[in-house]
């Protein structure tokens, strides 16, 4: 317990955690717009017991993953995996729209347990920039690594929980934000195939082509899709 919070509040370990800070607001937006985008089908009373849920459950699985499996995370070819599989659910989160009406044979209100399952497979390839650079920041301080990262976990919860609810508050009233939510995903995808070890040098000349690419694939794809769907259930 002494080497755990050996170090703590020492000016390093402030500066290392003012920086934890800062990447959290940065890179906790795109997770929080996720959970929105997972939560926006489901009844009313179910929305935000599935934005805690998978918030929390989100978070334990950064904890999880920073405290065993950093190196694992930085292997080759997982983020460009990661990335793929994170392009296939941005398109599936903004075509899963149920809209219809009950008893017309059509499909019914996304599930409490669909919601939070979706939530946690995704933030989990989207924090693995995350958990990456928070275990970076805190190898920089010589001591008190572990209390700089157990803190910028902590700090990370209401930062997600809260801009989600903000995210959702806004989508609801603006369904158009819906595609954005889900371009900036098609981006965030597009970050991961980029930056992987073995790809990432390779895809890196046209990184800016390749997130515009995505985002216009992602909105296509949901555009004709919804559209198609529409035209079928008219």
């Amino acid at each position: 317990m002494d080497n755990l919070f050996a170090g703590m509040f020492s000016p390093e370990w402030l500066a290392a955690l003012s920086g934890i800070l800062l990447l959290d607001l940065l890179l906790s937006g795109d997770n929080a717009i996720l959970i929105a985008l997972a939560c926006k089908n489901l009844p009313q009373h179910n929305r935000r017991k599935a934005i805690i849920a998978g918030g929390l459950g989100a978070v334990g699985i950064r904890i999880v993953c920073t405290l065993f499996a950093t190196g694992l995370l930085a292997s080759p070819y997982v983020e460009f995996v990661g990335g793929a599989a994170l392009l296939f659910i941005a398109v599936r989160l903004l075509t899963d729209r149920h809209d219809e009406k009950p008893g017309e044979g059509k499909k019914q209100p996304a599930t409490f347990g669909e919601a939070v399952r979706t939530i946690l497979i995704a933030d989990f390839i989207m924090s693995i920039d995350n958990i990456l650079s928070l275990a970076g920041v805190a190898n920089t301080v010589p001591h008190g690594k572990w209390s700089l990262i157990i803190c910028g976990l902590m700090i990370s919860i209401p930062i997600v929980l809260f801009g989600a609810q903000i995210f959702l508050m806004i989508m609801l009233k603006v369904p158009a934000l819906i595609y954005l939510g889900a371009g900036i995903l098609g981006w965030t995808s597009a970050e991961l195939m980029t930056e992987d070890p073995a790809v990432g040098a390779f895809l890196t000349p046209y990184a800016l082509p390749l997130k515009i690419g995505f985002v216009i694939l992602v909105l296509a794809a949901g555009y004709c899709l919804n559209r198609r769907a529409a035209q079928k259930n008219a």
